[in-house]
């Protein structure tokens, strides 16, 4: 009974730490200002609780590893079913190159740091270790555990853990550096703003939200079929990953790689499935009136902000804090460097690329490219509390074109592994090269698509 218990324990565990935290950020305004939100909060409240420090609670970490690792896929199928208007607009496509270009280089940057390490005061460091940084600030907790999990089957020690770890640094480079951001460049900079921005910027407008359901079966709710439409994803997504690893690993040490990748990008594969479902369920809708199967946008964005919330405070309270005093002077050192560039690349690039709403999308942006999507969202909210402008579409259909522009990413990250199994370094500076290589590919399609100005 006890074990039938476990995962149930860890969810009402994760819950109470979110009430707690809920409550400390209204009665205490320090969590206000530096726009710290609740599941951060929460998650330092277990980490604090948990048995590394009080040991009031007893959380283990592989446990709440893979409660992450599967809520980051939980939460991206529940996002790419949400129903939109279709846009092909320059911005959104833009949006997706410039996530992309984030990857890119903040892989460039912490490999090379890792490498110097490597040749210096850290020898015994897993060269991949500073790839950990676009995988935990680019694309959440989820991914970081997941790779981080995969290369521990290499050697790599605590490798899921640390991935965390490095999740987490971007959540703090995210809350601390990104109100002095938002300061900054409301109060410095050359932007200009009119009238109606400025009263969006200042003024909180109550949000009205119509909700409608969408079931047509009285019998069933339309959270059922909500749930319904992401377990069915989430299947073929397991099944397609399944079936693809046994193709693969037949074929060697590259085919191995490639699995375990597999395995690490699900929820990358499970949310073009889910763009594909959401493809038919649009044309079936415009066949059939009463198609049966419809999604509830605002059902699914409570779906994907729920999983988000409970995958951050997941992935902060699994963080150990042996693996980080082992690893604080490379961990502090690459996330210290990816949080500084992330903040001047963004806010130098934004201008370059979008013509309007330049704060708004400077600020969304680097949110989450040093959290995730929930965390751009969140202080994006603060200047544009009614998300009305085209930062949210931006953010949102921008990733979505970020997964395709970023499965070649997928292939590169095997070159190290490869490298490192062959005993071959040559294979890290190969891997340098290509990411080099492809970015100037992505640039270039950029440029190509700039937008007009008038």
């Amino acid at each position: 009974m006890d074990k039938g218990w476990e995962l149930v324990n860890y969810f009402l565990l994760l819950a109470i730490f979110i009430g707690l935290a809920s409550t400390l950020k209204k009665k205490f305004s320090f969590f206000r200002k530096y726009l710290i939100p609740v599941p951060i909060i929460a998650g330092f409240i277990g980490l604090l609780l948990g048995q590394e420090v009080i040991g009031l609670v007893s959380l283990h970490k592989q446990t709440l590893g893979f409660i992450v690792y599967h809520l980051m896929a939980i939460g991206f199928i529940a996002l790419s079913l949400q129903n939109r208007k279709s846009k092909t607009n320059k911005d959104i496509l833009n949006g997706g190159l410039f996530i992309v270009t984030n990857y890119l280089l903040q892989g460039i940057l912490g490999f090379t740091i890792t490498l110097i390490l490597v040749k210096t005061i850290f020898p015994d460091l897993f060269p991949m270790f500073g790839l950990l940084l676009p995988l935990s600030f680019g694309q959440g907790p989820g991914q970081a555990f997941s790779i981080g999990t995969q290369w521990e089957k290499l050697g790599f020690i605590s490798g899921g853990n640390i991935g965390l770890t490095f999740a987490t640094f971007g959540f703090l480079w995210a809350c601390f550096a990104g109100l002095p951001l938002l300061n900054f460049l409301v109060k410095k900079s050359k932007l200009k703003f009119d009238k109606k921005a400025e009263h969006r910027a200042y003024k909180v407008v109550p949000q009205n939200i119509e909700y409608r359901e969408n079931t047509t079966n009285e019998s069933l709710d339309s959270i059922s079929i909500q749930l319904f439409l992401i377990a069915l994803v989430y299947a073929i997504t397991y099944l397609t990953i399944k079936y693809l690893t046994n193709f693969l690993l037949p074929l060697g040490t590259l085919g191995a790689t490639l699995a375990q990748l597999l395995w690490g990008f699900h929820f990358l594969i499970g949310t073009v499935y889910g763009l594909l479902f959401r493809t038919i369920i649009n044309f079936m809708n415009k066949k059939y009136s009463n198609f049966y199967f419809d999604t509830d946008k605002f059902l699914l964005q409570r779906i994907t902000g729920g999983a988000f919330d409970f995958m951050i405070t997941a992935s902060i309270s699994a963080i150990s804090l042996y693996t980080l005093r082992k690893f604080a002077l490379p961990i502090i050192l690459i996330t210290s460097a990816g949080g500084i560039f992330t903040m001047l690349y963004i806010n130098f690039m934004v201008r370059k690329i979008f013509i309007h709403d330049h704060l708004e999308n400077i600020i969304g942006f680097y949110g989450m490219m040093t959290g995730t999507i929930s965390t751009g969202m969140a202080l994006l909210k603060e200047i544009d509390p009614n998300l009305e402008t085209s930062t949210t579409d931006n953010l949102v259909m921008g990733s979505a074109v970020a997964i395709f522009f970023g499965f070649p990413l997928m292939v590169i990250l095997s070159i190290p592994v490869i490298g490192y199994t062959t005993g071959r370094p040559s294979f890290y500076l190969l891997t340098l090269l290509l990411f080099i290589i492809y970015l100037m590919i992505i640039y270039f399609i950029i440029y190509k698509n700039r937008p007009e100005k008038n």
